[in-house]
């Protein structure tokens, strides 16, 4: 494996991935709203340090990334399964607590909220989907903000986490995948068509045993300083905004678990540990783009980019959803694989082949592990997906999700991922 690090965007280029405890203090606002069908505007503000500015540039950062059907919430008692029966019968999704927590760290009161279509996204992306344009500008940002350390307490009460699964979605944006898996189609491309273009595998094909000088999967991550909770417990700290410098709290953390399945399986591949977002979001995506042209240019052996990000769930009320899957007795934070659509604006001829890649993983990771993914969203987004015809955006857990259950997400995605590539070879 490679592990790079080709800019933080100060003046830290090619320090290695670290493991140390850092903090960080900015801050952002979520901004929760639908692509899609009916759904609510939710707003979410944490503490933000007493900037005005501070908060006008969150606010014009944090866009859409994601999409849920959201709905009844199941008592604790009750059995999983019973999800996908209701699902069916009724029409709705299940939101449910997860009993895998200790009483001391469960939240057992009722969430039921009927929204449509609006819970599962994320900050710091694109509001317009159809735009070529990721990312909006972002005023006022000090031009070096130095470096943002995790922090060494977190322990004020501020807010409740809910750790819950999200299971069988059921409606007509929905498609199910042949064996595993579900797309989130919220595109004008028939659903008959998106099920016809999961059952062919991508276009390209892996070697394995490759060195180093020949790598197969690129792994990066545009919004890198994303970050989590300490460990798994049910409330949050808020004066810490889901953001760091730490490389082992932060996405790199969660990439370098991918790679090392990857490794593991004889797949070459390079992590790269780049600070996109640091010091600012302004360009994180025209940079992103940037080191990914920079290794397909260096590396043309390069099949696959996988942009890993995390999710930001929030309710209206302040409570912040983690969203949990019980992997052999273990909480592992969901994982949401996002594929861009092309609306005849984003020069992005061969999406469908990114389609096939992605339906290809989705039915891996849902067979390996029933109920770790939330569905694929198919929608009209970039995300610097024209690149190659296996390059997909994945969303690792949400910032309520602790960073321990993140990386065990990392390995399991990791682990699926290799499974699929044999295909390929």
């Amino acid at each position: 494996m490679i592990s790079r690090n080709r800019r933080s965007r100060s003046a830290a280029v090619g320090k290695p991935c670290r493991r140390k405890k850092r903090g960080t203090a900015f801050a952002r606002l979520a901004v929760f709203s639908s692509a899609a069908a009916a759904g609510i505007l939710v707003v979410a503000l944490p503490v933000i340090n007493g900037a005005s500015s501070a908060s006008y540039a969150a606010f014009s950062a944090a866009k859409a990334s994601a999409m849920l059907s959201v709905g009844d919430v199941f008592p604790l008692s009750e059995n999983q399964s019973i999800q996908s029966e209701q699902a069916a019968d009724e029409n709705i999704t299940a939101d449910k607590p997860m009993s895998g927590l200790s009483k001391d760290t469960q939240e057992t009161r009722s969430a039921l909220f009927t929204v449509d279509d609006s819970e599962m996204l994320s900050w710091g992306e694109l509001e317009i989907p159809n735009s070529t344009d990721e990312e909006r500008f972002v005023p006022d940002e000090k031009p070096d903000a130095g470096p943002k350390p995790y922090p060494e307490s977190l322990e004020s009460h501020d807010g409740t986490i809910t750790s819950m699964t999200y299971g069988y979605m059921k409606g007509e944006a929905y498609v199910d995948l042949d064996i595993a898996g579900q797309v989130r189609n919220v595109t004008s491309v028939s659903n008959d068509r998106v099920l016809e273009e999961s059952r062919l595998l991508p276009d390209f094909a892996i070697e394995k045993n490759s060195s180093s000088q020949n790598p197969q999967v690129l792994i990066m991550h545009t919004h890198a300083t994303e970050s989590y909770e300490p460990y798994e417990r049910d409330f949050y700290d808020a004066s810490f905004n889901s953001r760091t410098t730490d490389r082992s709290m932060n996405m790199v953390a969660v990439g370098d678990k991918i790679a090392e399945q990857l490794e593991a399986a004889g797949i070459g591949v390079i992590h790269d540990g780049t600070l996109h977002d640091y010091p600012s979001y302004n360009g994180s995506y025209d940079l992103s783009r940037e080191t990914v042209q920079k290794y397909l240019e260096e590396y043309p052996s390069i099949k696959i980019v996988l942009d890993i990000h995390r999710d930001a769930i929030e309710r209206e009320s302040g409570e912040r959803i983690a969203p949990v899957a019980d992997i052999d007795g273990k909480n592992a934070a969901q994982v949401m694989i996002i594929c861009g659509c092309d609306d005849g604006t984003m020069n992005m001829p061969n999406y469908m082949k990114n389609l096939r890649f992605a339906c290809l993983l989705q039915r891996q990771m849902e067979s390996d592990y029933p109920g770790l993914t939330r569905p694929v969203l198919f929608d009209y987004r970039k995300y610097n997906q024209d690149l190659t015809t296996g390059s997909i955006l994945i969303e690792m857990g949400g910032h309520a999700n602790s960073i321990e259950q993140a990386e065990y997400s990392g390995e399991l995605v990791g682990k699926s991922l290799a499974k699929c590539l044999e295909e390929l070879t």
